[in-house]
């Protein structure tokens, strides 16, 4: 159950509508069904305000059918696959209308919310970190964000960044996506008055972990760090910062 659901269920209770013993009976709904594989869980949403999303990786197109399949059962219409690729996409679609972007990875069943609030600024060092980028601006879309795509603007080239000042002094959050030496979001850092979330890649020459230390000793306040490659953690936490009190935009 969804909070709103909830909150209507319980002034229904209030307003002598419903029974204290039917509402509890709704409430105890099997909070998840056991598929064997999976343990799709329909409370999510209720308790974080996101519902699950589907990690594509290592799982099958017949297994992720299954728990699409179990979420709408239970009422979750819009679905986030991450992770997914082409092939699997393709079998999931002969099955369950799907939503397949090459670039992220991802496969959305349902549609996007059309309401959208704040502003996310997506940032990448280089054209080779997009597929991490579109995989965050995605999932921040998908999450109810407006996002703004800042694609190739590493410190290599700074002035290309410069020309977007008025883009990142205006974002709620700033998401900062690079590889090699990482240093994108420590500059981004030193410009924005909103938190940096930094996504170190595995794009580069040598040990892509030294893009993630990088940024995890970045000089700048107000920056913070998510796993190599994770495109899909920092937007869900851009999303919760973009989100938090009072949103009116």
């Amino acid at each position: 159950m969804e909070q709103n659901e909830i909150r209507k269920l319980l002034q229904n209770v209030a307003n002598g509508d419903i029974s204290v013993d039917d509402a509890l009976l709704h409430i105890k709904n099997e909070p998840f069904e056991d598929l064997g594989y999976a343990k799709p869980d329909f409370h999510r949403k209720m308790r974080q305000g996101v519902s699950e999303v589907i990690y594509g990786a290592g799982k099958t197109a017949e297994q992720i059918i299954g728990i699409s399949k179990s979420f709408a059962k239970h009422g979750q219409k819009d679905i986030l696959i991450t992770r997914l690729d082409k092939t699997k996409a393709e079998k999931i679609n002969k099955e369950i209308p799907l939503d397949y972007h090459d670039t992220a990875n991802i496969g959305i069943i349902g549609s996007m919310p059309k309401e959208r609030v704040g502003k996310i600024v997506i940032a990448t060092g280089g054209t080779s970190d997009i597929p991490v980028a579109e995989e965050a601006a995605i999932t921040a879309e998908m999450l109810g964000n407006n996002t703004v795509r800042l694609y190739d603007v590493g410190v290599a080239g700074i002035h290309r960044l410069l020309t977007h000042t008025e883009e990142i002094m205006t974002a709620r959050v700033v998401i900062a996506i690079a590889g090699m030496e990482g240093a994108l979001a420590s500059v981004i850092g030193g410009l924005a008055d909103c938190p940096v979330i930094a996504v170190p890649t595995s794009v580069g020459y040598g040990a892509s972990i030294a893009a993630l230390l990088s940024m995890l000793n970045s000089c700048a306040s107000g920056v913070s760090v998510v796993n190599i490659d994770n495109g899909f953690g920092a937007a869900f936490q851009a999303s919760m910062i973009n989100h938090m009190g009072g949103l009116n935009e």
